[in-house]
């Protein structure tokens, strides 16, 4: 089946993007809309010129749930759309009461359904901490 095939019998499908547009030299987009979901791509740690930022696990979290807020942002949502968080970390043991931390400072009540999953690397060797969500687009409906 070619792509244009699948995209007419699920729908639109619509690319969601920041500017600068940090994934596109690596074919990735940032967010999709399809379905009345949006699906943002895993986010890291690292800022819009793609470095990653010091000081350890904590303020990496914060970055990357930062850039999922922007992607957010740019779909036209807020962490209060979102209904799915997979939390992707490199060490469960150390990190978990900073996992915690992190949900209670951008996530509210009710709280979204949660993956969290311990992994031996991320795509950079320095990324301590990966964040993607799926986010309900109230608007579709």
């Amino acid at each position: 089946m070619r792509v244009e095939e699948s995209v007419a019998t699920i729908g639109r499908v619509e690319k969601i993007a920041t500017r600068p547009d940090w994934y596109a030299p690596y074919r990735i987009s940032q967010a999709v809309r399809a379905g009345g979901l949006v699906y943002v791509s895993g986010q890291a740690g690292f800022e819009e010129e793609g470095a990653t930022v010091g000081g350890g696990f904590l303020e990496q979290g914060r970055q990357a749930f930062r850039n999922v807020e922007r992607v957010l942002d740019a779909a036209g949502l807020t962490f209060a759309d979102v209904i799915k968080v997979g939390i992707f970390v490199r060490d469960m043991a150390a990190n978990l009461p900073h996992v915690i931390a992190l949900r209670g400072e951008f996530l509210a009540e009710p709280y979204p359904a949660d993956t969290l999953v311990e992994v031996v690397s991320l795509a950079r060797p320095d990324w301590q901490i990966e964040v993607e969500v799926i986010a309900l687009d109230r608007s579709a409906a």
